[in-house]
């Protein structure tokens, strides 16, 4: 670190124009090469998957990309002249101007059952074979463009199904990134100081970007994937830059010159950053155990995204404070403290050190109880996916969710589609009426359409509209009961095949999958970040206790997100339309995001905890020194991420909203109950006992200091300080 310090300081133009060209160039190769972003749920092995393909392997192209409704309402019913005119334009302009789309309308004879009971309510079902990311947004843009053209009195016309829905209004990341601008003056008090941190990230978290866009041509990339890199990029990146700028100021005021205090910064918060910037990639590589297409992209190119950030905090950030020198706390604000950088016994982190240190036992039973509290909802947590009556009401897609639960019940938004595979004759038209007949008399259903004969009449289709909406647990518990009773008995006795698939078994197959490999993935993270822990620390105590406080704030985390989203407390405040599952595979991303994320804390705690209790001897002065020096950092660090994942709850996106209050809640959690309190009246109980492992273990682990021993620094000739 040493080395890299001076070679970044002393060719501070070399980096410079390094990373400027690294950055045009990505960005020049993922515009020319980048491919389309392209969201795919498949689960390879699952009856829904099995289903689908069956469905594309004998041709029905229609029923395997994405399914739309053109819901319509009219106060004088759907039969009237105008009205009908109107809508039958509407569905002929879009069956002549899109290709392979397939367009089943209600004034068709046989799609009568497509008309609410009461006749003011109806819709046409578009079928489209599946396409590229680019192409479904264009082919939804005409159809919204052809349907504001339509003008008749009384008549209401909404687009249902996710290839419609609102594209956000505003970019709710630019918002996080203002906010950490004001925490970051507010905390340096200085412009050149604010500027380095996001200067920093902005550079690599551009890079990771780039980068992401020639990811898709390799692996299929969800279009929220950018979202999730910059979220966490951003948030990284700035903190990791304040560290290291934060030790740098800290230098200076020592009397150190700026050449000199660039190689102490690095040398010891930048050992900090790469230990915690692995530790965030190995949590999110762990993804990869889930062997499932959408989310290794997601782990990807957030992993590309977190080392871009560490990489340009620890050589283009030693660079640009180059540059700055001695002039990084010009431009200053009246509000900055006059008082050097590195003291602290006037703090307020000082004296709160000292409380902690003076009541341990109240202080490591308070926090530990609140935590408690907060986890327990995680006991109810229920696996799903949101849909669109989670949306804002304004989005057209809302709308037509709306009115089509009111005209054909709540079920409706949710159909469960039975595939019986009849090539071969297994299944005559007696044992098709036997299956219908079963689907209708099942427990939670509502109505049964079909049988429906595709594919030169080798597949049967029937579409099963539950009682109940689809992110309702009764739905859940429909679809396994369809699979485990209905089916098996009506078929009893033949070699015939019958799959469930459309959104309500596809979600079950996913949740149930994600719900068997959680243990798996959270104990592996956990494992390795042990191991990690233990051979830096060379401590068996320090990681056991970090791997389970890191876990009670992920458990709170889990418990609020319960609360608000599947409970509804408080879902108005944050835009929500009702309560719902918590999404499927939202908790492995949150854990191994969080999970890096609380152990970049601990790090950062425990380092300087660790210098403190090697210069001294004295656990109980290097617990309250260690928290009095890092405990501003670290609150400082804390807040940004907070307003950066806290910002995505202002976008319209449910998923993202999940996401960003999860993580902005458990780094809150984290980074005040747990790291400010918690850790510390732990470590003060448990004394010289922190630091215990077996002599044998001691002898056999590597030795990797994360924290640098400050060493004397040479006095500085007059020229050469002049040149620095």
């Amino acid at each position: 670190m040493e080395g890299l310090a001076r070679f970044c300081y002393e060719r501070r133009w070399l980096i410079l124009l390094g990373w400027v060209g690294l950055l045009a160039g990505l960005w020049a190769l993922s515009t020319g090469f980048g491919g389309e972003y392209k969201t795919e749920f498949s689960l390879p092995g699952s009856e829904s998957q099995e289903a689908f393909d069956l469905l594309e392997e004998r041709g029905v192209s229609e029923r395997t990309g994405f399914t739309g409704q053109v819901v319509f309402e009219a106060e004088q019913g759907v039969n009237d002249p105008a009205v009908q005119e109107a809508i039958e334009s509407f569905l002929a302009a879009i069956d002549s101007n899109l290709e392979d789309v397939q367009v089943n309308s209600p004034y068709d004879p046989a799609n009568t059952h497509q008309v609410a009971q009461d006749g003011t309510i109806a819709y046409a079902e578009l079928n489209f074979s599946n396409r590229g990311q680019e192409q479904y947004i264009a082919d939804a843009d005409e159809v919204k463009a052809m349907r504001d053209e339509i003008s008749v009195p009384g008549l209401r016309v909404e687009l249902g199904g996710d290839i419609f829905a609102e594209p956000p209004e505003f970019s709710s990341e630019v918002v996080g990134l203002i906010a950490a601008i004001i925490i970051l003056l507010v905390a340096f008090g200085s412009i050149l100081a604010m500027g380095l941190p996001v200067i920093t990230a902005l550079v690599g978290i551009g890079c990771g970007v780039a980068l992401i866009g020639l990811v898709t041509q390799v692996l299929a990339t969800p279009d929220f994937t950018t979202q999730v890199a910059m979220m966490i990029g951003i948030g990284v990146g700035i903190d990791y830059a304040l560290l290291i700028v934060t030790r740098y100021r800290s230098a200076l005021h020592d009397g150190l010159a700026p050449r000199d205090a660039v190689v102490l910064a690095l040398d010891t918060s930048g050992r900090a950053v790469v230990f915690a910037g692995i530790t965030v990639v190995i949590s999110l590589l762990g993804i990869l155990m889930m062997d499932l297409d959408f989310m290794r992209a997601v782990a990807i190119s957030a992993t590309l995204a977190v080392l871009l950030t560490m990489l340009a905090s620890i050589t283009l950030l030693p660079a640009l404070l180059g540059f700055v020198g001695n002039s990084i706390d010009r431009l200053g604000l009246p509000h900055r403290a006059a008082r050097a950088e590195g003291t602290v016994e006037r703090s307020f982190w000082y004296r709160w050190s000292r409380v902690i240190q003076a009541h341990p036992w109240p202080a490591l039973l308070a926090s530990t109880a609140l935590l408690v509290i907060l986890a327990i909802p995680v006991f109810s947590m229920r696996l799903g996916f949101g849909d669109a009556g989670n949306r804002l009401e304004t989005d057209t897609t809302r709308q037509a969710y709306e009115m089509l639960s009111d005209g054909f019940g709540p079920g409706f938004n949710g159909s469960i589609l039975v595939v019986a595979d009849n090539e071969g004759g297994q299944l005559d038209a007696g044992a098709l009426e036997s299956l219908r007949g079963g689907l209708e008399g099942t427990e939670g259903v509502a109505s049964v359409s079909g049988p429906i004969p595709v594919a030169d009449d080798s597949l049967q289709l029937f579409n099963v509209f539950p009682d109940s909406a689809p992110q309702d647990e009764e739905t859940t518990d429909l679809v396994h009961r369809l699979r485990g009773d209905t089916i098996p008995q009506a078929v009893e006795g033949s070699d015939a095949s019958v799959l469930t698939t459309g959104l309500p078994p596809t979600v079950v197959d996913f949740s149930d999958y994600m719900g068997e490999r959680l243990p798996i993935f959270f104990g592996a993270v956990l494992l390795l970040s042990f191991l990690l822990l233990l051979t830096v620390f060379h401590s068996v105590v320090v990681p056991i206790k970090a791997v389970l406080m890191n876990m009670l704030s992920i458990g709170a985390a889990f418990g609020a997100m319960v609360a608000v989203f599947q409970w509804g407390f408080g879902a108005e405040l944050l835009g929500l339309g009702r309560e719902g599952p918590i999404e499927a595979w939202a908790p492995i991303m949150l854990f191994a995001i969080v999970f890096g994320l609380s152990m970049d804390y601990e790090v950062f705690l425990l380092t300087r905890v660790r210098e403190e209790y090697d210069r001294t001897g004295d656990n109980g002065r290097a617990v309250a020194d260690g928290l009095a020096a890092t405990g501003r950092v670290i609150s400082a660090a804390a807040l940004i991420m907070v307003c950066v994942f806290g910002s995505f709850i202002l976008g319209a996106d449910r998923a993202l909203k999940l996401m960003g209050f999860g993580l902005a809640f458990a780094i809150l959690i984290d980074a005040t109950i747990v790291r400010l309190v918690l850790v510390p009246s732990a470590m003060e109980l448990m004394g010289k006992a922190n630091w215990w492992a077996p002599d044998w273990l001691v002898r056999v682990l590597p030795t990797i200091r994360v924290d640098s021993v400050e060493k004397p620094v040479e006095p500085v000739e007059p020229a050469a300080a002049a040149a620095d």
